[in-house]
């Protein structure tokens, strides 16, 4: 059995020392393939807010992807709009029910739940932003195009994968703060996600 000289571990017992505290990220940041082809602004994994979340000693419990498990990596951009149906609804909650009960276990036991990282801009996982827009209908002519681009926007509100995941949460009477990596300026989140760590 390997020991480590660090005091992370109960003097003579050999057991790590946990630290009882977990971070809920959204899927992308463990695992950036699973984005829209194009859109992510790192590769592979996000170290820099990895590390930071290590650093703190804090496990991470990755959410799933609903976009990717229901639409597949050839998916295209999608807005909120198309999202905000019963059926993908329904789906982010049979996806999350076992998320749920890892949660719910976790708490019952005396481990803290350090809130949710999410992705602002995405329609799914945006926290404080999402995307918004009248993308819908034919796409064939180059105007229906301009016009379905011209219209997309950010609107200040949670993606539709973090209103069922809060929703889900509050069912059991589970309160965790939110917060997001701004899809559009990734690295400037960093000192958000860091004084929010660190609080």
């Amino acid at each position: 059995m390997y020991k480590f000289i660090d005091e992370k571990f109960y003097k003579g017992s050999g057991k790590l020392k946990r630290s009882r505290k977990i971070i809920m990220v959204s899927h992308c940041i463990l695992n950036s393939n699973s984005k829209v082809e194009g859109l992510s602004q790192y590769q592979g994994i996000f170290k820099e807010l990895i590390d930071m979340i290590d650093e703190k000693e804090i496990g991470i419990i990755q959410l799933p992807c609903p976009e990717m498990i229901i639409y597949g990596i050839k998916r295209w951009g999608h807005v909120k709009e198309q999202f905000d149906t019963l059926f993908y609804r329904n789906n982010c909650r049979k996806m999350l029910e076992f998320i749920i009960g890892q949660v719910k276990s976790y708490i019952d036991t005396g481990y803290k739940i350090v809130g949710v990282i999410g992705i602002d801009g995405s329609p799914s996982c945006g926290v404080n932003l999402t995307c918004s827009g009248d993308w819908e209908g034919d796409s064939s002519s180059k105007d229906s195009i301009d016009h379905k681009i011209k219209n997309l926007k950010e609107i200040k509100a949670l993606g539709i994968f973090m209103e069922e995941l809060k929703r889900y949460l509050e069912e059991y009477n589970i309160e965790v703060p939110f917060v997001a990596i701004n899809e559009n300026d990734v690295y400037s989140s960093l000192n958000d996600i860091s004084e929010f760590l660190n609080k």
